[in-house]
């Protein structure tokens, strides 16, 4: 990646009428005020849609989108509805907070009139979509279909004729569902079709697209039910046996059970890793480099018997290493690559990430222990790495400095990147890694906005009040453009 700079900002989090950001009039702004303020990367989170919990890094599918993000004033546009469908419905009272509940009862009833509008008219482009992308639509289709038809059910508690996938339901329910089916595809078939377009915009300004992958797919997922082989899965339950998580540590006594299913590595090899290469391949459709998640699970991963409470009774299993990325290369050639290598890294998972080429993860939230060898210091960066002020797990620059760092913490901070009130600290802070060495500098838009923690987008290991900050309209302004731009400028960033 050459020298360069960008924010991270979710979709979700845009400001906008309806309740969420969304690929409409918001967001070619926000792309407009990056372009104006120097910066080469737009970070997004997943794009997926989100289930349970709302996370984006918890989805019914690793290869659709997420239909919260289809913008209704472009379907107005292309005559699918009218302004009176959607201008007076409630989608929440907060501007700056997400209300997913309202969402989900409110949004989906417009989609839906949008689709019966929709079936209307003789679509040769819905069609043509379906045909290409039959390899994982289907099942998806099928999948949100069965589920809508078993109250949204976990598809584990389905009946066992169409939860096993016995032939003979699997053709009854596509008969039986079929406008339902069809449903589920033109949402997809919209999503890409807006997101294609405001990609494109993007790209021409010369911005390029961060994406981010959850290294796993959650176990009600399409993923897992039309895949099962994939999965280390009791066949005839198709429970999984065992799941993901993070073994005990200093900052948890029990460990993290995020729940999972792992990879059967084995059959994975077998097949080539043709399912991780079709999952690269399509996120490539929507992004021009992939954040990993986890990357180090790739190396060696931590499993849990299902059925656990915590995740103290696991083990280290070996993962591909490289084996699937010289398969992904030989298949999809170079492709960019960030490792999100953070926590406690073995020398081996070092030495694999090295091994890859990809640039791993520096946040600088993390740099002041003082330790003048913390490899989290900027003067210990090297270039082939993405420096952070935080991620969307950390907490913002403001909060860190207000209610989560340690005041010896800080004060190395101040010392070391000479924070002053008058800059603001959050200034500061991005200063030391927009003059780093790293080949790519970013930040949270909250950053640059010098919010506090109630700006924080995730706190992990936790359910509530999560994905649900938005910003405010009017704050991505001319000015601030022109203050980030002299920064970036200043430290050869937007050459």
């Amino acid at each position: 990646m050459e020298r360069g700079s960008g924010i991270i900002m979710h979709i979700a989090s845009l400001p906008g009428e309806y309740g969420i950001g969304t690929f409409g009039k918001e967001a070619y702004k926000f792309a407009d005020f990056l372009k104006n303020s120097g910066q080469k990367y737009w970070q997004i989170l997943p794009l997926g849609q989100t289930s349970y919990g709302d996370s984006p890094y918890q989805s019914f599918s690793a290869f659709a989108g997420n239909p919260y993000f289809i913008d209704f004033d472009m379907l107005e546009e292309d005559g699918l509805l009218n302004k009176n469908d959607y201008s007076e419905i409630n989608f929440g009272t907060n501007p700056e907070c997400i209300d997913y509940g309202l969402l989900f009862n409110e949004k989906m009833k417009v989609l839906k009139i949008a689709y019966e509008n929709f079936k209307q008219k003789e679509s040769v482009e819905f069609k043509t979509f379906q045909k290409e992308e039959a390899s994982w639509l289907e099942d998806y289709a099928l999948f949100m279909a069965v589920k809508a038809k078993f109250d949204l059910k976990s598809f584990q508690n389905w009946t066992d004729d169409i939860r096993l996938r016995k032939e003979k339901s699997i053709i009854e329910y596509k008969k039986q569902l079929f406008n339902e089916i069809n449903y589920w595809s033109f949402l997809q078939y919209e999503f890409f079709k807006q997101w294609k377009k405001l990609k494109s915009y993007i790209n021409k300004l010369e911005i390029k697209i961060i994406g981010d992958i959850p290294i796993y797919v959650a176990e009600d997922s399409a993923d897992l039910w039309s895949n099962p082989k994939v999965f280390l899965l009791n066949e005839n339950t198709l429970k999984p046996l065992k799941v993901a998580g993070c073994p005990p540590d200093a900052f948890s006594a029990t460990g993290q059970l995020w729940g999972n299913p792992i990879y059967n590595w084995k059959y994975l090899e077998e097949t080539g890793y043709l399912w991780w290469i079709n999952r690269i391949k399509q996120s490539l459709k929507l992004y021009d480099v992939l954040r990993i998640d986890h990357f180090r699970g790739f190396e060696a991963y931590w499993t849990v018997p299902y059925g656990e409470k915590t995740a103290m009774n696991g083990a280290w299993v070996n993962g591909p290493e490289m084996k699937l990325f010289e398969a992904i290369r030989k298949e999809l050639g170079d492709v960019n690559i960030i490792a999100e290598d953070l926590g406690l890294l073995t020398k081996e998972t070092i030495s694999f990430r090295k091994k890859t080429g990809f640039p791993g993860m520096k946040v600088l939230a993390f740099a002041f222990s003082g330790e003048s060898g913390n490899p989290y210091l900027p003067h210990n960066y090297e270039k082939n790495c993405v420096a952070y002020t935080g991620t969307h797990d950390n907490d913002t620059a403001r909060g860190w400095i207000e209610t989560t760092g340690s005041k010896q913490e800080i004060k190395n901070a101040i010392e070391y990147l000479n924070l002053t009130e008058e800059e603001g600290y959050n200034w500061g802070l991005i200063r030391g890694i927009w003059g780093s060495v790293s080949n790519t500098s970013i930040a949270l838009m909250q950053d640059f906005l010098n919010l506090g923690n109630k700006a924080r987008i995730n706190f992990p290991s936790t359910m509530e009040n999560n994905w649900c900050w938005r910003a405010k309209k009017g704050v991505f302004t001319n000015e601030l453009a022109k203050k980030i731009y002299r920064l970036t400028k200043i430290y050869g960033r937007c050459e």
